[in-house]
């Protein structure tokens, strides 16, 4: 199916989330599912209102851009997810001083997964500490890179309570 250019289409979706202090991140077509997907996100997160209240503001207005041009088709908005690449400098930025992981087309060090503090960037590099060493990592030769996802895991305290009703 043809549909209108992704830039376009992404255009038209940053003018109405701007407002709302919403980002678009991604546009992507599912030419299979017919499905047409903007990954949005917020200085605090996305959570499911935010996706409702963005999916109502763009239902009327996207009619008149007609993305298919006629043709049905369905729309997503979605987070992003925490384990997504980044795509945008806005990506790096956000990401500044935190945590990341580093999948490289071809081993470093013997390595092709990484994981340390990422302390710079520019157009062509990726500067990440890993224990105690600064790694300068060309950007070519990174095939994804996104957030360190931790998790914490909290147990309940096993011991039984006493019954104290002597």
């Amino acid at each position: 199916m043809q549909i209108k250019p992704l830039s376009e289409i992404t255009s038209f979706f940053e003018k109405i989330a701007a407002p709302m202090n919403i980002e678009i991140v991604d546009v992507e077509w599912n030419d299979k599912t017919a499905t047409l997907t903007a990954f949005i996100e917020t200085a605090g997160g996305v959570d499911l209102d935010t996706c409702e209240k963005f999916h109502n503001a763009v239902m009327e207005p996207i009619d008149e851009l007609d993305p298919t041009y006629d043709k049905p088709y369905t729309l997503n908005i979605s987070s992003p997810g925490l384990d997504r690449p980044f795509k945008t400098e806005r990506d790096f930025q956000r990401n500044l001083n935190e945590d990341v992981e580093l999948k490289l087309y071809a081993p470093l060090k013997g390595k092709k997964f990484l994981e340390g503090k990422m302390v710079a960037f520019d157009e062509n590099t990726v500067t990440v500490i890993i224990g105690k060493e600064e790694l300068k990592i060309s950007r070519n030769k990174i095939a994804k890179i996104n957030k360190a996802i931790k998790i914490r895991l909290i147990t309940k305290n096993k011991n039984k309570l006493e019954n104290k009703n002597d």
